[in-house]
């Protein structure tokens, strides 16, 4: 629940998807419903603007569908009490635009976690990019490397399949300023290994269930975020042993 106007209106939602995950959502259905009286354009803006930071932010296998779906509905059954709701820079707005975005973001992750196979939640974070589409395009590639996830699933923490994931994104990046770490360890500055690198400790951060890689890529301040999970034995199972 969530207050507009001094009425206290409820959100909730619900998605379906484990497979064949990619922005821009795959074959993936996610419903909002809420009871506040807003009007049609309302809702499809504030959808729009939470949609690059939760569903098109996720991935689990880069393959998509033509079922994708992320539906608001409301009802109107309570009314608020002063003049209507028309733009989504009306301050009234501000705790029911929080209460989506958390819930759009909780079920995109939920989606992740629950991917086919999945046994780590992986987070992604591209900083120092040329702009914030540059630096999304290297999280997904990232995100999405067979490489990296399988490396991911194996508890390994094997740094130089990340660069040459950011290095078959095609974006610009300077190889020279490059620099990754994994979870809170630094691994490489400067393009290379660093000082009296300890791998021990990585390797035992790599066998818990939500990892985080970030890199920052040295050409300017674009950053991104995507969530993905790992590529196990089990997802290849599901998908080789059934015919559609």
């Amino acid at each position: 629940t969530c207050m507009i106007d001094g009425v206290e209106v409820n959100l909730n939602g619900i998605a379906k998807g484990s497979g064949m995950i990619a922005p821009d959502m795959a074959t993936m259905l996610a419903f909002f419903f809420t009871d506040a009286d807003l009007p049609p354009s309302v809702l499809r803006q504030l959808v729009n603007d939470n949609l690059p930071s939760s569903f098109n932010a996720i991935t689990v296998d880069s393959d998509t569908s033509t079922s994708d779906t992320v539906l608001l509905i409301a009802t109107g059954a309570r009314k608020i009490s002063g003049k209507p709701i028309r733009s989504i820079k009306d301050t009234r707005l501000k705790g029911f635009a929080k209460a989506l975005k958390e819930a759009m973001q909780d079920l995109s992750q939920q989606i992740v976690r629950d991917g086919e196979g999945a046994t780590k939640f992986i987070t992604v974070n591209v900083s120092g990019a040329a702009d914030d589409a540059s630096a999304r395009l290297i999280a997904l590639s990232i995100a999405n490397s067979p490489l990296v996830k399988t490396a991911i699933a194996g508890e390994d923490p094997n740094w130089g399949r990340v660069v040459m994931a950011v290095g078959k994104s095609g974006e610009p990046a300077d190889r020279d300023k490059l620099k990754v770490k994994i979870g809170t360890f630094d691994i490489a500055k400067n393009g290379r290994v660093i000082a009296n690198y300890n791998e021990r400790p990585v390797a035992k951060y790599m066998k818990g269930r939500e990892i985080v890689i970030s890199v920052d890529v040295g050409i300017g301040k674009g950053v991104a975020k995507v969530w993905t999970s790992d590529l196990t034995h089990e997802y290849i199972s599901i998908n080789a042993d059934y015919r559609s």
